[in-house]
C-alpha cells in the first residue's frame, strides 16, 4: 500500500505532511481533522501515528468532549524542522540556511 510505513521506512512527504499541518495548527488537533488534512486513509493514518507515537514525536491527549487529539512534541518540532531543511538542500537545490 503507498504511503503506509513499512518496517521503519515511512513516506518521508507523508511524513512531513502530518508533522506540518500539527507545526501549523500549533494546538493540539482531532485525529479524524489531521488524517484528512494530510490525505492519507484511516489505515495509513493509523499506522503513521503509531510510528510517530512510538519516536516520541507525537502524543495524544483526551479533550473533555471525549474527543483523542494528537499533539506535536518538541522532539517532533525540532524532527519536522530537520526534515523540511533536508527536503529543501537535498531535494530542492536550495542552499541550508544559518
Amino acid at each position: 500500500m503507498a504511503g503506509a510505513v513499512r518496517g521503519d521506512r515511512p513516506d518521508l512527504y507523508v511524513l512531513a505532511r502530518l508533522l506540518e499541518r500539527l507545526w501549523r495548527e500549533d494546538a493540539p488537533m482531532v485525529k479524524t481533522r489531521l488524517q484528512v488534512a494530510a490525505n492519507v486513509n484511516y489505515d495509513v493514518f493509523s499506522r503513521y501515528l503509531e510510528w510517530m507515537s512510538g519516536r516520541g514525536l507525537v502524543s495524544l491527549e483526551n479533550s473533555p468532549e471525549g474527543h483523542e487529539r494528537v499533539v506535536l512534541t518538541s522532539k517532533g518540532y525540532e524532527a519536522y524542522r530537520r526534515l523540511v531543511q533536508w527536503i529543501n538542500e537535498v531535494v530542492r537545490g536550495l542552499p541550508p540556511h544559518g
